[in-house]
């Protein structure tokens, strides 16, 4: 019997261990791929206060090695479910079920891919997910955003501070996002809408050196030379095998506010995978701690 079980490796989910582990409790951390979530990709992280530059890859170890050095109990085995009987967790896993008193779901989301050749090889060389993570690295350079809400306009918006050229390209001839933001873009004289269009082909040899957008069907192909493409069209939470458990949004996501708590007794949820407007290493963090915490008053 444990007393805090955590499910999923990330910054929140290691970080709800750190302080689990802190106040006494006994903490067991379950991972089904690698520790340290999406920012163990990152080649360098620039925006976590504190610390002036360390790669992604560096500060997910960092933090994996505090969580064990302080006692954490991580096991690399994937979830299958988790029942809950009022006084018990059991969770389930391919190697067997564990007790526990308290659950943290901190499972994240993961960037929905164009699924594209080659888009894997240029993540940290060209391509990325997140504009306020990596923009600063595209200073003076020419980039592109993909998408058509409101998270590619304000990633091009940022961007336009940075970059000599921002090209924002989107499938259709109008946004879902919001018409005031768009309608600001339009004045940014380093801003081209590529509408109605899409990108089928990612050139480059170790870096990205530019993209092949096609507009309608059976048009012409161009190619567009860019050093970054920001891909911004949504993100893909891993709840669904939780939703007979806690409450999910339309979209997915576990519903809970900033104290982190579920719809279920002695559950509660971290990081990306919950509801909230900002998802940044910071606010990964800061949801492992209250979460943390919240499971150790619970118990």
């Amino acid at each position: 019997m444990y007393d805090i079980v955590i499910i999923g490796a990330g910054t929140a989910g290691l970080t709800a261990a750190i302080y689990g582990v802190r106040a006494g409790k006994s903490v067991l951390v379950f991972e089904a791929e690698n520790y340290g979530g999406q920012i163990i990709n990152s080649q360098e992280v620039e925006n976590y206060p504190g610390i002036k530059n360390i790669s992604g890859y560096e500060f997910a170890t960092n933090l994996y090695e505090q969580a064990i050095s302080l006692g954490a109990e991580i096991k690399f085995a994937e979830v299958t479910g988790i029942k809950d009987d009022g006084c018990k967790k059991y969770v389930m896993t391919e190697k067997g079920e564990i007790e526990s008193k308290t659950v943290i779901l901190a499972t994240g989301a993961k960037n929905r891919p164009l699924g594209l050749v080659d888009e894997q090889k240029y993540i940290g060389a060209g391509v990325s997910y997140c504009a306020t993570c990596d923009g600063a690295f595209f200073k003076g350079k020419d980039v592109a955003v993909v998408g058509g809400g409101n998270t590619a306009l304000e990633d091009a918006m940022f961007l336009s501070g940075y970059c000599k050229k921002v090209y924002l390209v989107h499938r259709r001839n109008s946004f879902r996002g919001e018409d005031k933001l768009a309608g600001v873009l339009m004045t940014r004289e380093n801003v081209e809408f590529v509408l109605e269009s899409k990108i089928t082909k990612l050139l480059g040899g170790d870096f990205l050196e530019g993209i092949v957008v096609q507009g309608k069907e059976g048009t012409e192909e161009k190619t567009i030379a860019v050093q970054g493409l920001f891909i911004a069209i949504g993100k893909m939470p891993n709840n669904m095998m939780f939703e007979d458990l806690v409450e999910l949004d339309q979209s997915g996501y576990i519903k809970a506010a900033e104290d982190c708590k579920t719809n279920r007794e002695g559950v509660f949820t971290a990081g990306d995978c919950r509801t909230k407007s900002v998802r940044q290493l910071t606010t990964a963090a800061a949801d492992g701690a209250v979460a943390g915490l919240a499971a150790c008053e619970y118990i």
